[in-house]
């Protein structure tokens, strides 16, 4: 499959064949390709990067329900001591790289979509930001929506909001930080 097959399927809400994801997570990965679509939209972004913004949400989590024991062999050696919750993306973006996609943006928001990463672009903040947001989320329904509605014309000012709450749940439970966390958040702090 060529990089452009891989995307446009993804932009049309296909997943790839290895993909492992239950019928929960297709939901929560639709709902994030909308909010992605929606707001590609409202930047009045050209059809091009909106596809591209499609398909990094239906992908971001396509292998989120695979077993973590597969999955770490699977992501580069510097991300193999990630909790298991986490390995899905990077494990993702390595096998869409191991198929030929060579965005490399996109492979870099699907892999850091959950820890965040001073790399990531407008398309890797706008993911990370709608993974945590989508309406479906269980948590603080009423600010999720408070969050949303600012969207995307407030990216900024929201992107700093939600790794804050993202941070501050993994201080509360006296989790470590990763290095690429901390260096997300310190680049959105001095960018602002």
């Amino acid at each position: 499959m060529s990089d452009v097959d891989s995307i446009e399927f993804a932009a049309a809400g296909r997943l790839p064949t290895w993909a492992v994801a239950g019928e929960a997570r297709r939901a929560h990965i639709a709902r994030v390709a909308a909010l992605m679509d929606r707001w590609a939209e409202e930047l009045g972004l050209p059809d091009a990067e909106r596809r591209r913004w499609k398909a990094a949400a239906w992908l971001h989590d396509a292998l989120r329900d695979a077993p973590a024991e597969e999955l770490r062999g699977q992501v580069p050696a510097e991300l193999r001591d990630l909790p298991a919750p986490l390995l899905h993306g990077p494990a993702a973006a390595e096998r869409l790289r191991e198929e030929g996609v060579r965005d490399e943006a996109l492979l870099h928001a699907i892999a850091y979509h959950t820890l965040g990463h001073p790399a990531l672009d407008r398309l890797g903040r706008a993911l990370y930001l709608a993974d945590f947001l989508e309406p479906g989320r269980t948590f603080d329904p009423l600010g999720g929506a408070v969050l949303r509605a600012r969207l995307p014309a407030a990216m900024d000012e929201v992107l700093v909001e939600v790794a804050a709450a993202r941070i501050a749940f993994l201080l509360d439970r006296r989790r470590t930080l990763r290095p690429e966390t901390v260096a997300f958040w310190n680049t959105l702090i001095g960018a602002r």
